[in-house]
């Protein structure tokens, strides 16, 4: 397959009786593991993005947002779960999230999306409730990578089906993409997400550098908390050097973007790294001149 090459668009398949007539889906504003549908994206593409968007950003904010007790949230999340298996079996979702199901059910008939691929994000969804239920972390980082590769990964596998890329190439590039960002989003919201009982670094490597959970619990930057964060950044920047000749793979403008998103997570990373231990009290932000330096390094890739 040349990946330079403009895809060839999916046949539409017939609606079937009772779906959910398609909507527009919202714009895309902000998620922190999605590559936005900015102007830089392919505009035949923008609306299956935004679907794809608001599906993640609508399970995201019920498992996440708000002050719903931890049962409540899993009951809408299997309630979630259900219209998605509805409509990719055809049938008619619940009313309570139309503004959701009908964009995505019309992008599933366009564009033969897979269906394990979203529900593989609400399976991390739910996995993260019981977690901060039970404040409770992750073992290592092969569990912290399972979780990655449900909770990220799909995302990137979604744009390069839309895209029309799929060899195993490509893919492992952009496992490596987006479990870094994952990653990063994690080494970047430490100060956000311990005091809410999230906790994503991984104990073995808590362990290995002598760093104390009440320490963390008191966002304290010791010694050992500066070198296991330090440590957790640079697997994050390895991960994403190994993925970033992605962006030499995808056509045009999707290939910018990307550029784009890789500088801007490596971009935070250069920041939890300045901050030496300090995203355990500060969260890093990019700000207008990061934006120039990511652009510049985005043109030498």
């Amino acid at each position: 397959m040349n990946p330079h090459a403009k895809p060839t668009p999916a046949p539409v398949a017939p609606v079937q009786p009772g779906t959910v007539q398609p909507a527009l889906a919202a714009p895309v504003t902000h998620y922190e593991n999605f590559p936005v549908a900015s102007v830089l994206c392919p505009p035949h593409l923008r609306q299956p993005i935004a679907a794809i968007y608001g599906f993640a950003r609508t399970a995201d904010d019920i498992a996440d947002e708000g002050d719903a007790p931890a049962q409540q949230r899993l009951d809408d999340l299997a309630a979630y779960r259900a219209d998605l298996q509805a409509i990719a079996e055809g049938r008619t979702p619940s009313p309570r999230w139309a503004d959701v199901f009908g964009p995505l059910q019309a992008v599933l008939h366009t564009h033969h999306l897979p269906v394990q691929l979203l529900d593989d994000l609400l399976s991390a969804f739910i996995q993260d409730v019981h977690k901060t239920r039970d404040a409770e972390g992750y073992l290592d980082r092969v569990e912290l990578l399972d979780y990655c590769r449900r909770s990220a990964n799909p995302v990137g596998r979604l744009l390069l089906h839309l895209y029309g890329v799929g060899d195993d190439q490509a893919l492992a590039q952009s496992d490596d993409i987006c479990t870094a960002l994952q990653l990063i989003n994690f080494w970047q919201d430490l100060s956000v997400d311990i005091p809410r009982g999230r906790h994503y670094l991984p104990r073995a490597d808590c362990v290995t550098h002598g760093a104390c959970q009440p320490e963390l619990l008191a966002l304290q930057s010791t010694p050992e908390n500066v070198r296991l964060i330090a440590d957790c950044a640079r697997w994050a920047r390895t991960l994403m050097e190994s993925g970033a000749p992605l962006v030499h793979r995808l056509p045009g403008r999707a290939g910018w973007e990307l550029r784009l998103v890789v500088q801007g997570g490596l971009r935070i990373l250069d920041k939890v790294e300045a901050l030496r231990g300090g995203s355990l009290h500060t969260r890093p932000r990019l700000h207008a001149w990061d934006w120039c330096v990511m652009l510049a390094r985005a043109v030498v890739m």
